[in-house]
């Protein structure tokens, strides 16, 4: 039975909020508290959950350091955004290779904060009514930073076989207006960073990217998120790592940082080194804790985010082997045949989910495989939005296409994904394929 604890106040509470900036600190001491029960109990109730799909989009990747990381933080008092917060960037900054990291409350305010610092920069020319080259294959919050910053996007095609923006289609994409490239990583597929770089150099253009589902991928030898100027990060519950709600921009660039620093909590500039230009500023002490640089926003993630990812750090190596395992029985059973396209990776994808575009003999009958699928208890997802602008929210935005989105197309009309995550996934993607191979055999 859980026991309910009656909160101990003590003096020191206002003292040790008026020394931690950035945390509230709550004043609840939890005293002779069992730790040992919490997770084992909530690890049973996961396990019990998922038993209504044999092969479900997303399991938890957490285990009992994950809760009790929970439980020591709830302890200390200290939940708001601090020293753990900063921690976590430390480290996600030294894996990913980059000079920064900042941790936000979710892929999605990491697009947000990104192409705000652009916009709101004299450092980079790009200003209402520019034009940014996006893929048509992408989540809603990749795309919506743009409008609200008045931008307008011209959007183009992706490659089939990648399910990225085809990269052969960009040149002909710009025009006089054109300052940037938004590329997106899918499904933990590296994006052909090569001609992107040389394309960006040739017509001086900026490159974002959005690394939210393609964390631990690879292009070459070098990380994705950290070729664009700036890179979004999700660690949503289905992506690579699991911090109940998060996000990450990682660049190298020291403005940008700051612009995101700044923005992420209100506008307020303390948050900011003392070598940032935003401090320089000359006002008074009393004053400075709430001085106000720009027009920002409350993106915060909380400690609980950042304890939580130091864990799955740990274990995030582990992760990635077990992924492209399920990826080498997935690739062995479906790449050869007729009935489907799977993606390409000519790189080192980090594989968050697995795609199928039915083709051949399935052409026309997603609808047929599903009905199989949920038979069968195989949980499965459109390949992320299909054909963007078919969304009602595009009504919204200013917007061009360049040619023609025929790729996009067949994905919206013949596509849909199946998760991938840290389990051995054997005998669901045996399962998986056993009923594919039977209805096209059937057709």
């Amino acid at each position: 039975m859980l026991r309910i604890l009656k909160p101990n106040f003590f003096m020191s509470t206002f003292t040790e909020n008026a020394n931690h900036q950035n945390s509230d600190f709550i004043g609840i001491k939890l005293e002779n508290v069992d730790n040992s029960f919490l997770p084992v109990k909530h690890l049973k109730k996961i396990t019990k959950k998922n038993k209504k799909f044999f092969y479900p989009l997303a399991l938890s990747s957490w285990g009992e350091e994950e809760y009790k990381s929970i439980i020591d933080q709830l302890q200390s008092g200290k939940l708001t955004m601090g020293d753990k917060v900063k921690e976590f960037e430390l480290e996600f900054a030294k894996m990913t290779g980059c000079k920064h990291a900042i941790m936000v409350n979710s892929g999605s305010s990491a697009n947000l904060l990104i192409i705000a610092a652009l916009t709101l920069s004299e450092n980079y020319d790009l200003n209402k009514g520019d034009e940014v080259i996006v893929p048509a294959l992408g989540w809603s919050t990749s795309y919506s930073p743009l409008l609200q910053y008045g931008l307008k996007l011209r959007f183009v095609d992706i490659n089939i076989n990648t399910l990225n923006i085809d990269e052969n289609k960009i040149t002909k994409a710009i025009t006089n207006k054109t300052k940037a490239i938004f590329g997106i990583n899918v499904l933990g597929n590296p994006m052909n960073f090569g001609i992107l770089e040389k394309i960006c150099n040739e017509h001086n253009l900026i490159l974002i990217e959005d690394n939210c589902e393609s964390m631990g991928a690879k292009y070459l030898t070098k990380a994705t998120g950290t070729f664009g100027i700036a890179a979004s990060h999700s660690f949503f519950f289905s992506h690579h790592i699991q911090t109940i709600e998060g996000g990450m921009i990682t660049t190298d660039q020291d403005d940008i940082s700051d612009y995101a620093r700044c923005l992420r909590a209100h506008g307020w500039t303390r948050d900011l080194s003392n070598e940032s230009d935003f401090r320089k500023i000359k006002i008074n002490k009393f004053k400075e804790k709430y001085m106000f640089a720009l027009p920002g926003y409350n993106l915060r993630p909380n400690e609980l985010n950042a304890v939580t990812g130091l864990c799955q750090l740990k274990k995030f190596q582990s992760f990635m082997t077990t992924r492209k395992q399920n990826s080498i029985n997935f690739k062995n059973l479906f790449s050869d045949e007729s009935f489907c396209i799977i993606q390409e990776s000519e790189h080192e994808s980090s594989w968050l989910g697995f795609s199928i575009i039915l083709n051949g003999p399935l052409t026309n009958k997603r609808s047929h495989l599903i009905y199989e699928l949920e038979k069968a208890k195989i949980e499965y997802r459109p390949i992320i939005t299909g054909n963007f602008l078919k969304n009602p929210v595009i009504n919204y935005y200013d917007y061009s296409i360049s040619e023609n989105l025929n790729n996009t197309e067949t994905v919206d009309n013949s596509g849909l994904y199946v998760g991938n995550y840290h389990c051995p996934l054997d005998s669901q993607i045996s399962k998986l394929y056993e009923i594919t191979k039977k209805l096209s055999k059937f057709y």
